[in-house]
């Protein structure tokens, strides 16, 4: 088996375990007036880190084996995946749009698969690499702050998303450079780069956790599966020296078909959006609204399996 199928093969089973984690991080989300970043009194929480654990090990395993470039790109299946586990596992439905864009999803990543090179990169200096982590620790401080200011939970949830997806492309970008370090004896200097990696894992985790409220599962699942990969491959094509195969064609042709991915990622995002619009109950004519709400607004009553209460 070469390096590259096992690569393929590590994030497929990394996937699977990221979207039961999302799955499970949402309903808690939902069910709960819990702690927005860590609601540490929920076993079920509990149980959707240990997933995401799970789903980092299987990734470092995954960056050990195959470039940036294949990897995280591939990380963007666990959308694809929560899909039909959520139909099975919470009952809840797709329509035929959100098939469409799972379907437009796999064929983008399948194009960034079959264009990607599978060459050996560069690697960067220590002082390089610490900017690098600075800067990006910088970045995501920054989203979060933002954040605060919002009061549109819509608007709220996508922003820590996006930080939450930068925290994990940054933390596979400083895994791959790690693990490649390990292979020849990993230094007492990687040191400050472990602290990075557990650091950027952390604030992914609980700015993910965080986005899921009063968002659903589909807008913020979205927003992560794409800002990992892309913070991640840029990284990787800028710094790292990292390429696709064809040249400058190549590049483009992948771009096109990122753009392709990214449009069935933004359609099954719209669908359980509007889904959940169209499912919301209206009470009857003359009916007074809810308190503190418009007429026709209700609690959610998403029913929550006995498992993750």
């Amino acid at each position: 088996m070469s390096a590259l199928v096992l690569a393929v093969l590590l994030s497929l089973v990394s996937a699977v375990a990221y979207a039961a984690a999302a799955i499970v991080q949402e309903r808690v989300a939902a069910s709960g007036p819990s702690s927005t970043y860590a609601p540490v009194r929920r076993p079920a929480w509990w149980g959707s880190v240990t997933l995401n654990g799970l789903g980092a090990a299987l990734h470092v395993a995954a960056l050990a084996y195959g470039p940036l470039t294949l990897v995280q790109p591939m990380g963007a299946l666990t959308i694809v995946f929560a899909l039909p586990m959520s139909a099975v596992f919470i009952r809840r439905r797709a329509g035929a749009a959100a098939w469409r864009g799972a379907v437009m999803a796999t064929a983008g990543l399948a194009g960034l698969l079959a264009l990607t090179n599978g060459a050996d990169a560069d690697d960067l200096a220590m002082g390089s690499r610490l900017v690098l982590a600075a800067a990006g620790f910088g970045a995501v401080a920054a989203l979060f702050v933002a954040s605060k200011a919002l009061r549109r939970a819509a608007t709220r949830s996508v922003l820590l998303a996006t930080a939450a997806g930068g925290a994990f492309g940054l933390a596979s970008v400083f895994t791959k450079s790690v693990a490649e370090d390990w292979q020849s004896g990993l230094p007492l200097g990687e040191l400050p780069l472990l602290c990075a990696i557990a650091g950027f894992a952390i604030s992914g985790l609980l700015l993910s956790q965080a986005s899921y409220r009063g968002a659903g599962l589909a807008a913020p699942l979205a927003t992560v599966t794409v800002v990992n990969p892309v913070v991640a491959a840029a990284i990787g094509l800028t710094l790292f020296g990292e390429s696709f195969r064809y040249g400058t064609a190549g590049t483009a042709i992948a771009l096109g078909f990122g753009v392709v991915a990214a449009g069935g990622l933004i359609l099954l995002t719209t669908e359980r959006l509007s889904a959940a619009h169209q499912a919301k109950p209206v009470p009857p004519p003359g009916l007074p609204p809810a308190p503190g709400g418009r007429q026709g607004d209700t609690p959610d009553q998403t029913a929550t399996p006995p498992a993750l209460r």
